[in-house]
């Protein structure tokens, strides 16, 4: 006996039948999805916590390590016209990577903490949503918890430890275009790690730290690339963080130190410049962030199949 027709619903056909379940969600469906997420990556990131200790947590760390590493500048670079230009370059650098170490590392704590804390990862592996599309979300959501204490740090370093920049000499279309294309590589990088910690068991939480320290030394945050030797700087020029760095450190103050190029860095010896100019590493962030997303995207979709293939979503290892 055939179901009765859902009267006045023209998206019921005369069995009952919904044919939008059969064709997979539309954009619609796909922006809910992600706002879903994101909303869900910022109340476990808060913690259902006041608005305002949130904050304070949130803005302490990089603050902090930001007067760790100058202070260690002052002492090792003294006060002169030098000193004052490492000091800028560092402030700048570690201000930033308040916001790329939430990025990247993000979606793999996101994969450890459903696993192993929550035990949810399989109830939100059946969710509506994709599950590459919750750790977007997851990403976004703790991407935006590390630009806050960016945000505090770069005000922080301004008001307190004097940093001079010059808001009509910033270089703004270049910052917008840079923002807008280093972000999606950034959260592919952690997108990538997060297929790793799908398939790993112990120690998986050390892996964010890890990478994130590893590419910390190669990607120019507080020191060019210069000095470090040629195949490090190898990786370093194929990694869209540095020249998502370089680019926002370029566009806020512009003529200043690059993290690219220099008296004995790879780049001269490729190149024939000094540093890239603004066009090159706009060109350059595209290129490598390209490559760098759809290869993120591959390895997930291989380790999603494994994992799933293994029964890894459900395994909880008590790391």
């Amino acid at each position: 006996m055939n179901a009765p027709a859902v009267v006045g619903h023209p998206a019921f056909d005369g069995n009952g039948f919904d044919p939008a379940r059969a064709e997979g969600i539309g954009l619609a469906d796909t922006r809910r999805h992600l706002w879903t997420a994101i909303r869900l990556g910022w109340q476990v990131e808060s913690n259902w916590t006041d608005p305002l200790l949130f904050f304070i947590y949130t803005v302490a760390k990089p603050v902090a390590s930001l007067l760790l590493l100058v202070f260690m500048v002052q002492i090792v670079g003294g006060t002169g016209a030098s000193g004052e230009a490492v000091r800028t370059f560092v402030v700048l650098g570690s201000a930033l990577w308040a916001m790329l170490i939430a990025g990247i590392a993000g979606p793999a704590w996101s994969v450890l903490d459903d696993r192993e804390r929550y035990r949810m990862l399989k109830y939100l592996y059946v969710s509506p949503a994709t599950f590459l599309l919750v750790l977007v979300g997851r990403g976004v959501s703790k991407l935006a918890v590390g630009a806050m204490g960016t945000v505090v740090a770069l005000l922080f370093a301004v008001v307190v430890l004097g940093l001079r920049v010059d808001l009509a000499a910033v270089n703004w279309p270049m910052l917008v275009i840079t923002l807008l294309l280093g972000l999606p590589p950034v959260l592919a990088l952690g997108i990538g790690l997060a297929a790793v910690c799908l398939q790993t068991r112990q120690e998986s939480w050390s892996y964010p730290e890890a990478f994130a320290g590893a590419l910390f030394l190669v990607s120019g945050v507080v020191f060019p690339l210069s000095i470090l030797p040629a195949p490090a700087q190898i990786v370093g020029l194929v990694n869209p963080v540095t020249w998502w760095v370089a680019g926002v450190r370029g566009a806020i103050l512009p003529g200043g130190a690059s993290s690219v190029g220099g008296a004995g860095s790879l780049w001269v010896t490729l190149t024939g410049t000094a540093i890239p100019d603004a066009v090159t590493t706009i060109v350059v962030l595209l290129l490598t962030g390209s490559v760098s997303t759809l290869s993120a995207i591959a390895l997930f979709r291989v380790s999603e199949r494994r994992a799933r293939e293994r029964g890894l979503l459900d395994r909880t290892t008590g790391s």
